[in-house]
């Protein structure tokens, strides 16, 4: 399972894949999937920052984020920043993000930890990947109605 979560804590988009899947090939399906809607007007699909961590960290996903005019809260790899310098000149810029950003990634973990409150998609109890899907946004769907009702 992979997600997307705003800074308080709440779901705003699934990805379901197998176990095995990787992270970083995900990320883009996962932001396309962010539609917030207001009370007026078309849904939002662009959170003006992504805070995510060193999995991440691709050449591609970060064109992606600027293409989108996103700005990218991701710290590089060691790996990527050594192959950066070996290039010289010819490596690019070195990759900048804002730490007081970045301290707000944990919000995606805490999301998580909230979602596996429930037993049944703690332990994956459903075999279908539809089953399972539809818990994840029935908690989701609740998690975002506590909150309306918090504030």
């Amino acid at each position: 399972m992979h997600l997307s979560a705003d800074r308080r804590c709440r779901p705003l988009s699934f990805v379901l894949t197998p176990g095995q899947a990787g992270d970083s090939p995900q990320f883009r399906a996962v932001l396309e999937r962010i539609k917030i809607r207001l009370l007026v007007g078309r849904p939002r699909t662009r959170p003006a920052a992504v805070a995510a961590d060193k999995a991440y960290s691709s050449r591609a996903n970060r064109v992606y984020l600027r293409r989108r005019r996103i700005k990218a809260v991701i710290p590089e790899k060691s790996d990527q920043a050594a192959h950066r310098k070996k290039r010289g000149s010819r490596g690019g810029r070195p990759v900048n993000h804002d730490p007081e950003l970045y301290k707000q990634r944990n919000a995606a973990e805490r999301c998580i930890n909230r979602i596996r409150e429930w037993r049944g998609l703690a332990f994956r109890f459903d075999k279908t990947p539809d089953s399972y899907l539809a818990g994840l946004y029935l908690r989701g769907t609740i998690l975002w109605v506590r909150s309306l009702r918090s504030t």
